[in-house]
């Protein structure tokens, strides 16, 4: 689907851009996205946004009683 019909950009060129770690900026200053009429701005960003890789980490330990009384604690991120 066409999101920037002055520029002719498409839902998946965002989505691509977005998934690789381009900035909504970055996004506009190389395909024109938002940049003419601003009709737009809205869809691209809430798509970057979806799209965008988290950065948000999650971090698990546990703690394993081996035998002999001995225990090991391992983390994990996710």
């Amino acid at each position: 689907m066409i999101v920037c019909v002055c520029h002719r950009v498409s839902d998946h060129t965002i989505a691509h851009a977005a998934r690789s770690g381009a900035e909504f900026d970055d996004i506009q200053l190389e395909l024109g996205v938002a940049t003419q009429c601003g009709k737009c701005e809205d869809c691209a960003r809430a798509l970057w946004s979806e799209c965008r890789p988290s950065h948000k980490l999650a971090h698990l330990s546990q703690t394993l009683q081996m035998p002999g009384s001995q225990s090991v604690t391992w983390m994990a991120t996710a």
